[in-house]
């Protein structure tokens, strides 16, 4: 349910917003509505399908299960273009703002336990404006089914390889389609979160074999700057190599940032865990995975494949054996990232079609029959646009610098704003956060627009080289 359409919960008891104080804030209090997460835990309990059952354990796998990606497999491109030292800067910079971020984002939720997702999150951060909402809204039905469009698209990519393009590409994107709708059943994060941690653990071994085969094989096959040997032995760099524009440079950006940038869904996982203080446990257990994912792999791919990096790095593989063996894995994170995204996306759409009908939170018919049609709709949709959008890569750029911007780093400065606006430099510490959360300010404002010039002109000049066709039973594997 939406915020502006929630009816308060007019009476709750002080000692109940204590347990969930945190650092002096008393969330919950009657000028934000008179809610407390005691108050909504309990509520939520008494329907036949509760929501807020999450342990920060299972959160942390489902973080994990959503990080823990393709993407990671993109960074060593991202090195490749940028060079070690303004890359490897840009990954640990966008990792301490990911943390900081986080926690501001958490702490605001704290305050305001009636938030649901980044949707209301955007409400209340925006003075409750109607307007802030519905745009976030959008925001986030276009962002996240784009996403699952292009996990469709990489599904297809992976049966294509595996099977030597047995099959119309089609053929596979529906299969892809069609495996993610079943796998989106579920209704509870708790449950998706049990998905993640097959999807984290087979993303972890198709990296751990890419590295090895990437060390042990005489050369990569082709890449990005060229084929191997014909165009110089493979060698990294500190710095761009000549030639290296600065739309390149920018989208190698957005690449690295789009990867830390997971925020849009974390209200929604804060809004199905049983204890919601608990959050930072489950943060640091990402925080630590991605730090070791982000910046190690790419690195050691790097070394090996050089200015011949692909995205992803399996294809500069150059042993067929080896690059089928280590993208297989890729299909399961591939699904279940999908999913993640269709279950927060569905939610949004079904709350504002349920609103306060006992058939949202019962085991009704209609109830699971409206579940299952969002969510197919979300799918079918998602799988339209992945057969429709040219270059789907050069599309999530581009998304990455209008969406990320806001979801990444504007909200958060603006909430930082919110909480602390009559004590912005009180203390060393107070003054150091609040120059930090300036700088996520001008970070977001600079991907909104230098950022957004960069994508749009990487599309211009792919469109100007030719577009695989809609529907297209084209080969795309790696």
């Amino acid at each position: 349910m939406s915020a502006v359409n929630n009816t308060p919960i007019d009476s709750v008891d002080k000692q109940e917003k204590g347990e969930y104080a945190v650092d002096g804030l008393e969330p919950g209090n009657e000028s934000d509505g008179g809610l407390s997460f005691t108050a909504l835990i309990e509520e939520d309990h008494s329907h036949d399908i509760k929501l807020r059952t999450m342990s920060w354990q299972k959160a942390a796998w489902l973080l994990a299960g959503d990080q823990v990606c393709l993407a990671i497999m993109a960074q060593t491109w991202s090195l490749s273009v940028l060079g070690w030292v303004p890359g490897l800067l840009t990954m640990i910079g966008a990792g301490i703002l990911f943390w900081i971020t986080s926690m501001t984002m958490w702490k605001f939720i704290m305050k305001n336990p009636q938030i649901k997702d980044i949707c209301d999150f955007g409400y209340e951060v925006f003075g409750r404006s109607r307007i802030a909402y519905e745009w976030t809204g959008f925001m986030l039905l276009a962002n996240n089914i784009l996403l699952i469009g292009f996990h469709i698209l990489t599904g297809a990519k992976v049966l294509n390889t595996l099977s030597d393009h047995s099959q119309c590409t089609v053929v596979f994107s529906v299969i892809a389609t069609l495996m993610g709708i079943v796998m989106s059943t579920p209704r509870t994060l708790k449950h998706v979160s049990f998905m993640s941690m097959f999807s984290a653990a087979a993303m972890g071994i198709a990296i751990l074999l890419f590295l090895v085969f990437a060390g042990i094989e005489a050369a990569p096959l082709v890449g990005y700057n060229g084929d191997y040997p014909t165009d110089g032995k493979v060698r990294t760099y500190a710095f761009p190599l000549p030639g290296t524009t600065w739309v390149n440079c920018l989208n190698a950006v957005l690449n690295i940032t789009f990867l830390w940038v997971p925020q849009i869904l974390f209200p929604t996982f804060i809004s199905e865990m049983e204890k919601p203080q608990d959050f930072p446990k489950s943060l640091a257990v990402l925080t630590g995975i991605s730090v070791f994912l982000f910046i190690v792999p790419p690195s050691i791919g790097f070394r090996y494949l050089g200015q011949y990096s692909t995205a992803p790095a399996f294809g500069s593989l150059g042993v067929v054996a080896y690059k089928k063996a280590s993208f297989a894995f890729v299909i399961v994170p591939t699904l279940v990232i999908g999913v993640i995204y269709a279950n927060v996306s569905a939610k949004f759409v079904y709350f504002r079609i349920m609103g306060k009908s006992h058939h949202a939170h019962s085991n009704t018919f209609i109830g699971w029959g409206a579940w299952v049609a969002v969510m197919t709709g979300i799918w079918l949709i998602a799988f339209v646009f992945s057969e429709v959008v040219p270059s789907m890569g050069d599309f999530l750029s581009l998304l990455g610098a209008a969406f990320d911007s806001f979801f990444g780093f504007i909200f958060f400065a603006v909430a930082y704003w919110e909480m602390n606006k009559r004590q912005l430099f009180k203390g060393l510490g107070r003054s150091i956060m609040t120059a930090i959360h300036a700088l996520v300010m001008l970070v977001g404002l600079f991907l909104l627009g230098p950022g957004l010039y960069a994508a749009v002109e990487a599309i211009i000049a792919d469109y100007s080289g030719g577009t695989r066709p809609a529907f297209s039973c084209a080969n795309l594997a790696i």
